[in-house]
């Protein structure tokens, strides 16, 4: 049983949200907050800056798309601005660990205009990439540093980063971690900080090791529970779709994905995502992949150009269940249900956040029924299936404007590409001593290394004033 200070349960309420500046934020943050049309609080953020902003240490249970990552980034900004100073070269003063680098690029995205506030530098560390350019930034000193466990511990062994200034340290999605295997790095880094530090940790369950961490390392938290993994979005609707097999599923997925509005298409392997992804641009419906075989340049391009005005369909693996986050995704559809109701919950979360609404779908062939029922059960959903086809209302409405379906030609009548010796044009695999550096797929860690650094890793250097 954990032994947490834990605070008032929210009252329900009519009354509308604080404002940030209601909550103690300072007015240089609120500044920027307005700027980016953020100006009341959301549930997690109303609840937990009240103690972050004093100093506490807090547990924060939620899930994905409750608005965490500006619960936690508003206090260290805050706190550590309103300390000055600068950090020493390798020695940053604010750490924020999370398990792939999508999300860690995307924390990154919204703590650094807050740090740019008080003249604080940020930057990113993962794996997948070069890391000279993390070196340089940590060698010129930053201030936060976001951090997959696999490369961080790589950079403390090569003595390029220490912990030992690190007044504030976060963790978030601990369960994701969890699942990773990446929980004995993350205690091991978390042992490297300053026990006077404050520590903050966000999580949308305590399984798997997690209550350990929270033992260990929070002193006397104040627990702040908002929603539960398996709560569920007011604003989200489910749906079950039966088809009678592959053919049906193929038109129903192509019409699904057919309408103006932004959609994730999940599959289960990296191979599937990758050719139902060019179907449906040969289709007339420009779409972009994202799965642990793309490098990390290709995954950036891809999420650009999803988030951009091109590229309305993302199809995906379980890599973009966890931490990526898009505005205004209207629909997720499982095209594969996935093996476990845990997943089915992080996949549907893409949609319906941050107050917006969504739909998600959940295709079943016949063979599936069974196990999909039972995930459904598991997942705490109840919802009716419904036995349809591509031009069912039920289809069609969920898909709205439809963008003209152009058939893709026979193989036999597209033109045979040109044969070149050697690397084809686009090809963006690398040869060389880095090579050996780039994460190729999940798995276990090996060698001090997180293999599932196939999306934990790190970037650049964010400084002020650029």
């Amino acid at each position: 049983m954990l032994l947490t200070r834990r605070a008032m349960p929210r009252k329900t309420t009519l009354l509308m949200p604080q404002t940030f500046a209601e909550l103690g934020v300072p007015t240089a943050l609120t500044t920027v907050l307005e700027r980016e049309g953020k100006n009341r609080a959301f549930p997690i953020q109303e609840d937990t800056l009240p103690d972050t902003l004093a100093g506490r240490d807090v547990l924060g249970r939620g899930k994905t798309g409750s608005g965490k990552t500006l619960a936690f980034s508003l206090p260290m900004a805050a706190r550590l601005g309103a300390k000055g100073g600068r950090s020493r070269p390798g020695h940053p003063r604010g750490l924020i660990l999370a398990p792939t680098r999508e999300l860690a690029t995307q924390i990154d995205a919204v703590i650094a205009p807050l740090a740019r506030a008080y003249g604080l530098t940020t930057t990113t560390i993962f794996g997948g990439v070069s890391q000279s350019r993390q070196v340089q930034a940590l060698k010129q000193g930053v201030d936060i540093v976001v951090a997959c466990p696999g490369r961080l511990e790589d950079l403390i062994a090569q003595r390029h980063v220490s912990l030992d200034a690190v007044e504030i340290t976060v963790l978030d999605e601990a369960d994701h971690m969890a699942d990773l295997g990446f929980l004995p790095g993350v205690t091991r880094l978390m042992a490297a900080t300053p026990a006077r530090g404050q520590r903050l940790l966000f999580s949308a369950t305590l399984d798997n090791g997690v209550d350990k961490l929270v033992r260990r390392f929070l002193d006397s938290p104040v627990t702040h529970s908002v929603d539960a993994v398996d709560s569920h979005v007011d604003a989200m609707t489910h749906h079950v779709f039966h088809v009678g097999g592959a053919d049906a599923k193929r038109d129903l997925v192509h019409t699904l994905a057919s309408g103006t509005g932004r959609r994730i298409l999940f599959m289960r392997t990296k191979h599937q995502a990758k050719k139902l992804a060019k179907q449906l641009t040969d289709a007339g419906i420009p779409a972009v992949d994202l799965h642990g075989n793309l490098s990390q340049n290709k995954r950036d391009q891809n999420l650009a150009l999803f988030a951009g005005a091109t590229h309305r369909v993302l199809v995906a693996t379980d890599v973009a269940a966890r931490g990526v986050h898009v505005d205004n995704v209207e629909l997720v559809v499982h095209v594969d249900p996935p093996m476990e109701h845990k997943a089915y919950l992080h996949r549907s979360g893409r949609t319906a956040r941050a107050g917006s609404a969504g739909d998600v779908v959940t295709v079943v062939l016949p063979e599936q029924r069974r196990e999909t029922d039972l995930l459904l059960r598991k997942a705490n959903i109840a919802v009716r299936p419904t036995v349809v086809n591509a031009t069912s209302p039920q289809v069609t409405v969920l898909v709205g404007e439809v963008a003209p379906y152009v058939k893709p030609r026979p193989v036999a009548e597209q033109p045979p590409r040109p044969v070149h010796g050697g690397r084809r044009s686009g090809d963006t695999r690398r040869s060389g001593p880095q090579a050996s550096g780039r994460t190729q797929s999940t798995g276990a860690r090996s060698g001090g290394h997180s293999s599932a650094a196939a999306f934990s890793s790190q970037g650049g250097r964010r400084r002020s004033g650029r």
